[in-house]
């Protein structure tokens, strides 16, 4: 029996190395936290029981192995793993009748931070608590960490860097490569250790101060005091509250209805005694200190039966797979789907339609498949894509991460961007039909070309089961649809995303030809004879006719709409014929495309850069430093202000 345990214990160690550092050298989870934190509890057990731990045993070890091409730095002091626990009974009693510091457990990736001469000298990761790695320069641009501050003493201060729910989901979106990230935490260690500083300035990561770990001459005693401290720094800091054990328990409470409004992930809390000189006499153990405790959020569970995997389609061509089942209710809410992430996932969890399903939170937020207690492994992989129809393709990342890809570059997934445009105000004005909704009517395969948003009826019965609808949802977007209906010819035009053909461009046409006839059938040299039209607009626009597809589309969306006559365009104004710039806020009309649409209505054009043959340039801030402001001064063009535009209108 002794054998079997060691050599048991062997086999954790692997799993949990490798999980380990896919984890944190590559971004890419092999198991969930939970299935991580049952084998580390299983690997702590049998080390109880047998007495003894393996060289190298992952019990010992508090971060991950360094391997990345950073600078390595050993840290000044090594860096600890509290000690946890899922019961508030056990905080009450480790606190005792001290007074203790309740936080959030943030989710990301620890920094220490360096302060000399009140300037940021370095910030290195926590590493494997030993060395980490030097990632001053990412550090210059993360939200919450001062480039310089008032303290001038030498300090030393650490804190979790991580990244919003919402950045997570729109960077996420952006990757090409088939590796999407599982979850906010994985992304923000991707980004915090890049080698290229550009790609952390861009993905928004935040830092929230969690320990003040010395400060020359500094004596304050009291944990959240020193916290308080970093604020008036300049320091993003942890959210907490002073507790007894008296209010422990309430206070668990606070914090979890808290959870599911937190912009960040936060995998549970820590308790810190609040006298910082207390808590320090009290030493560590060999891989925790003895001066707090994690408390981690015990996940409720829930089974249900897998009714259907959804592979829903995204602009990148990844097809991601969805777990639908039986209703259970998790967290007090009501959930139904759940993401599987890639086909590697769906592999190791041998999915089969009618399978018992074990669904959790994570972060008592996102929902997770636990394990497949039935795994039939029956589940037959799309060989078509559900949007375009395409054959779909298994491809292999450098992490033997499998995922489904449809290769068709015209797959209207992955040009979710034309939709966007053709909902916008100034096209076909679809009111509330955001980039969420039209990803999601792409990918169930409601959305393949521009009239189907006028055939949604046709699909109502699902839409209003789908997540985040419902039947005033529906009706609320089916009726912004209708009212879209009604519309000019130029809006449709410029719908249409015909490369450089702007709204302005779309009336100028319209103008000259007014009947969708003869908008098909233009040639350059027709083009080019309207005032405002030059030879490449007119080579892109008919260029973007000669296509069939194009075309067609073009006529099936017309056979939807009910065209109403323009706005006849005042050409006697007193500005017809001139070029306007309008730059800075505006006060008389409601924002600058009212006054874009004023200025066209009455014969003039309303550019986007100041040239020379610009007429006017409208700003209220005439001292202002804009570049439209010096370039009109360097080209002599008048600055006007609004009421000055007016007078000149109205002359």
């Amino acid at each position: 029996m002794a054998n079997n345990d060691i050599n048991r214990m062997k086999e954790l160690n692997e799993l949990l190395a490798k999980a380990s550092d896919a984890y944190y050298n590559t971004g890419v989870e092999i198991m969930s936290d939970k299935q991580y934190d049952q084998l580390y509890d299983e690997l702590e057990a049998l080390e109880k029981k047998t007495g003894v731990i393996l060289s190298g045993s992952r019990t010992q070890q508090v971060g991950y192995e360094v391997s990345s091409g950073l600078q390595k730095i050993r840290h000044t002091t090594k860096m600890l793993s509290l000690d946890k626990t899922k019961s508030v009974d056990e905080l009450k009693s480790w606190l005792g009748e001290h007074e203790g510091f309740l936080s959030w457990k943030l989710d990301g990736l620890t920094l220490v931070l360096t302060y000399d001469g009140g300037t940021l000298t370095q910030a290195v990761t926590r590493g494997n608590g030993e060395i980490g790695e030097d990632i001053t320069a990412n550090a210059r641009h993360i939200i919450g960490i001062p480039a310089r501050i008032p303290f001038t003493g030498h300090l030393v201060v650490r804190g979790e860097s991580l990244m919003k729910y919402k950045d997570f989901e729109r960077v996420n979106e952006e990757i090409e490569d088939g590796s999407k990230y599982k979850n906010p935490r994985n992304l923000c260690v991707g980004t915090v250790r890049n080698l290229d500083s550009r790609v952390t300035a861009e993905r928004n990561i935040n830092f929230f101060a969690f320990n003040l770990v010395s400060a020359d001459g500094f004596e304050e005693n009291s944990f959240s005091a020193r916290l308080g401290w970093l604020e008036q720094q300049g320091f993003q800091r942890v959210y907490g509250v002073k507790v007894t054990a008296d209010g422990i328990e309430k206070a668990v409470a606070d914090f979890e209805k808290a959870v599911s409004e937190n912009e960040f992930p936060s995998d549970g809390l820590v308790l810190m005694l609040d006298d910082v000189a207390y808590g320090l006499s009290l030493g560590e153990t060999s891989h925790a200190p003895r001066n707090g405790i994690a408390f981690k959020w015990r996940d409720e569970t829930a089974d249900t039966v897998l009714r259907e995997v959804e592979w829903s389609a995204s602009r990148t061509g990844l097809l991601n797979p969805v777990a639908i089942f039986d209703p259970v209710e998790l967290e007090g809410t009501t959930v139904t789907r759940a993401s599987v992430h890639n086909l590697s996932i769906v592999k190791q969890l041998r999915l089969g339609i009618g399978d018992t399903l074990t669904i959790f939170k994570a972060n008592m937020i996102i929902p997770q498949v636990l394990e497949n207690k039935t795994a039939s492994a029956s589940l037959e992989i799309p060989s078509v894509c559900p949007v375009c129809g395409a054959s779909t393709e298994v491809r292999t990342s450098d992490e033997d991460v499998e995922t489904l890809v449809c290769p068709n570059k015209d797959c209207a997934a992955k040009h979710i961007g034309k939709f966007e445009h053709f909902v916008q105000r100034d096209a076909m004005n679809i009111v509330g039909m955001s980039t969420a909704t039209i990803e999601t009517l792409v990918s169930e395969g409601f959305v393949r070309e521009f009239r189907d948003f006028y055939h949604l009826d046709d699909h109502k019965f699902r839409i209003v089961v789908l997540e985040g609808f419902g039947e005033k949802s529906y009706q609320k977007l089916a009726d912004a649809v209708e009212a879209s209906r009604k519309t000019e010819l130029s809006r449709v035009l410029y719908a249409m995303g015909i490369p450089n053909i702007g709204r302005q461009a779309s009336r100028l046409i319209c103008g000259m030809y007014p009947t969708a006839d003869e908008l098909e059938k233009l040639m350059v040299t027709e083009l080019t004879a309207i005032d405002g039209i030059g030879e490449v607009l007119a080579g892109d626009y008919v260029k973007f006719f000669a296509d069939e597809k194009h075309l067609t589309e073009f006529r099936n969306l017309l056979a939807e709409l009910e065209i109403e006559e323009a706005v006849a365009v005042n050409t006697e104004s007193a500005i017809a014929g001139k070029t306007f710039v309008i730059t800075g806020s505006v006060h008389i009309w409601k924002n600058r495309n009212e006054l874009k649409a004023f200025i066209e209505q009455n014969g003039g054009k309303a550019a986007g850069s100041v040239s020379s043959k610009t007429d006017y340039l409208i700003n209220n801030d005439n001292t202002s430093n804009s570049a439209k402001n010096k370039t009109a001064k360097e080209l002599g063009v008048p600055i006007i202000t609004e009421e000055e535009f007016r007078e000149l209108a109205n002359a």
